[in-house]
């Protein structure tokens, strides 16, 4: 792919929490888990889909907002390559009006995003870049994701958490095993991490 600073070739899921800390609560919930769960809301039909944007890194320094700064979205996620997503059956979303939705073919009317402009009142997601999997959930692992924090003290504070993990687990081994073997039990934390701000 050309490099150009509109497009990636990468997708974020973004996480929501009222509060930073909140969205980092469920994004460790998420990677404790190793899946991302599809969901309904917003989405016209009952079909559930786990959604992404594919909005480039370096234009979400603020998260993903929309003109007016609004979001529904905190500034934490799980980054995948588009290409990963693609052989999973992830597509674009299909912006049009709500008229239009029974013109689709049944097999992509997950795809739909209402997407009246001039509307009253205006309808208009597009900003959100979304792309969607249609799965009850998608699971990964750390070599499939990469986790997105929004800066360098919540990247800290995710080895942090991983090494007080790792040194309880230590702590409970060393009643079985001796030392050295305790040692290497231990594992440095297996997830690449970016931050939306230096």
């Amino acid at each position: 792919m050309a490099i150009r600073p509109d497009i990636s070739d990468k997708v974020i899921h973004f996480t929501k929490g009222a509060t930073v800390e909140d969205a980092i609560g469920v994004l460790l919930t998420i990677i404790g888990e190793g899946r991302l769960l599809g969901g309904g809301r917003m989405i016209r039909g009952g079909y559930r889909c786990v959604c992404f944007t594919e909005a480039p890194l370096p234009a979400l320094a603020g998260g993903l907002v929309n003109g007016g700064s609004f979001t529904r979205y905190s500034p934490c996620g799980l980054m995948f390559e588009k290409s990963w997503l693609y052989d999973r059956s992830a597509r674009p979303v299909i912006y049009q009006p709500d008229a239009e939705f029974g013109q689709l073919p049944e097999e992509i009317r997950w795809r739909h995003v209402r997407y009246e402009p001039t509307g009253n009142p205006p309808i208009d997601f597009a900003w959100e870049r979304e792309r969607r999997l249609r799965q009850d959930e998608l699971q990964f692992s750390p070599d499939d994701a990469v986790l997105v924090v929004p800066d360098r003290e919540w990247e800290a504070f995710i080895f942090e958490i991983w090494n007080a993990q790792q040194e309880l687990e230590a702590e409970a081994y060393s009643a079985i095993f001796d030392h050295a073997i305790v040692e290497q039990l231990q594992e440095p934390c297996p997830w690449r991490i970016v931050t939306l701000a230096p």
